[in-house]
């Protein structure tokens, strides 16, 4: 190829580059884009123990990663958890009331405080709630599966820290497996073993072993949870690893404002001399002091030459909030949460924009229930069900296993309305003109209709019996509905 044919190609490839993607392109305004081809694990396997450590302290010394974290709690997992109903039928098709009551009862049995875990201090709530905070912090959760008869219906569970699984064990194995980060697995990428550490790899002070030991735990003993964000992901990543360094940066500045407040409110000063020999030292007159130390409401007479130059930072900032708030909305953005909720802050919303949050939020909690249900929730009830009628704690044979596993309902909370009036008459509308149904009602405040219909039927025979009827009756006549619903001031902030 000749020098010309060279250049001429050269110039073709340019041109080729010009009309690609505009984020692919290359030159300095992009020099600062790191690509990476790595795989999931590549990436994690160096960078998920720093992920973690800071995620934890952030949670631990931030105000906004902790009130992130309590918004999971409360929103996903509530004050009562997740309530369990089975609806398992007899052959006729009608509700096996008996046996769905003997498993309820059993399971609320168990999940009372010291039943659940190995240790005995925490219950069934707790756990659940231990289980969305790691999950968020920690960006998983692992959860070890335990029989024996010490154990309350012969199950227990043991939760373990993902410092346990040793992400820096790494090796191919004879067998064909590998161990990823402390994950064992075969040639299609599933998990046969978990490899955990005997000691906590921080637990320095309280520990004496020098060399640490491993366990092999074979995966049907243990629950892994975690959302992985690319295919053959083995470990989880902090739902806060995009904002870390926002959070970081936002609580480093917070700081410095409020030490230049607290500078500024002392209104320190410095003392001056037009003779630049005169120092105010040790060696000045007994009489005077170097510092000078002011009361409120106090004055002082400054040595003869000298004049005092006040030191004001000019803070607080008033521009702090405003910059503050700009910043906490792409913080709240990259957790999915709306701005007024993780900051407390509603002197700027209205009722339709603190509606919509909130709604967008609900929809993002209501997934995350419901991948809680099915990775942690169901697979810990279907083992303890196995285990209470292998054991014989519960009066139903194991025969009948399928027929309770496969009819059972896990309901997690619900919300109260944001607007009361407004949405209560939009329920009602909806039922009379057969667009909801009363199990769509209940199900919105995290309750079952069965429950709520036997509810107003007791309340109904408890008014009776003591001479009273009720304000209303809720059916066999029409719903009452507001005419005209009052709408407000949309644009009012709240």
């Amino acid at each position: 190829m000749g020098i010309f044919d060279f250049l001429k190609k050269k110039d073709e490839t340019k041109k080729i580059k010009k009309r690609t993607y505009a984020g692919a392109r290359g030159g300095r305004l992009f020099s600062d884009f790191i690509q990476s081809s790595f795989s999931a694990d590549s990436q994690l396997r160096y960078n998920l123990e720093v992920l973690r450590n800071r995620s934890r302290e952030l949670v631990r010394d931030n105000e906004f990663a902790r009130r992130y974290v309590n918004l999971m709690k409360t929103n996903i997992v509530g004050d009562k958890g997740f309530h369990l109903q089975v609806k398992a039928t007899n052959d006729d098709g009608s509700l096996d009331a008996p046996g769905n009551t003997i498993i309820e009862n059993a399971f609320k049995s168990w999940g009372r405080l010291g039943n659940p875990t190995v240790d005995g201090r925490l219950s069934w709530l707790d756990c659940q709630k231990y289980a969305i905070e790691t999950l968020v912090r920690d960006g998983e959760v692992f959860i070890k599966k335990l029989s024996g008869r010490r154990y309350k219906d012969n199950f227990a569970i043991q939760l373990i820290e993902p410092d346990m699984i040793d992400e820096k064990k790494n090796e191919l194995l004879s067998n064909g497996n590998q161990i990823r980060m402390g994950v064992e697995l075969d040639k299609f990428h599933k998990p046969v073993a978990y490899h955990v550490l005997t000691t906590h790899p921080g637990d320095k002070h309280y520990s004496r072993q020098v060399a640490q030991k491993h366990i092999r735990v074979p995966a049907e003993e243990m629950i892994h949870v975690f959302m992985p964000s690319r295919t053959y992901q083995t470990r989880g990543e902090p739902f806060m690893a995009s904002v870390i360094s926002s959070l970081k940066m936002l609580g480093a500045y917070r700081e410095a404002e409020i030490i230049a407040a607290r500078i500024s409110a002392s209104k320190m000063g410095m003392l001056t001399t037009p003779n630049s020999d005169d120092y105010m030292g040790d060696d000045l007159h007994e009489n005077f002091q170097p510092i000078i130390d002011v009361e409120p409401g106090s004055f002082h007479q400054l040595p003869a030459g000298y004049d005092i130059k006040m030191f004001d930072p000019d803070r607080p900032n008033t521009s702090f909030g405003e910059f503050e708030g700009a910043i906490l909305k792409g913080i709240a953005s990259g957790l999915n949460v709306s701005y007024a909720a993780l900051s407390s802050d509603l002197s700027s919303v209205n009722y339709s924009s603190i509606r919509q949050g909130a709604l967008d939020e609900r929809d993002h909690y209501r997934a995350l229930q419901q991948f809680l249900i099915q990775h942690f929730v169901e697979p810990i009830f279907q083992n303890w069900l196995m285990s209470s009628m292998d054991f014989g704690s519960i009066p139903l044979p194991s025969s009948k296993y399928d027929k309770f596993n496969d009819n059972v309902v896990f309901r997690g909370r619900g919300w109260n309305w944001i607007d009361p009036l407004k949405e209560i008459n939009a329920s009602v509308v909806g039922l009379q003109n057969g667009i909801l149904s009363h199990q769509d009602v209940a199900a919105h405040y995290g309750r079952d209709v069965e429950e709520t219909f036997s509810q107003i039927a007791k309340d109904k025979q408890i008014a009776t019996q003591n001479g009273l009827s009720m304000a209303f009756e809720p059916f066999g006549q029409k719903f009452p509905v507001e005419a005209e619903i009052t709408q407000g001031d949309d644009d009012g902030e709240v």
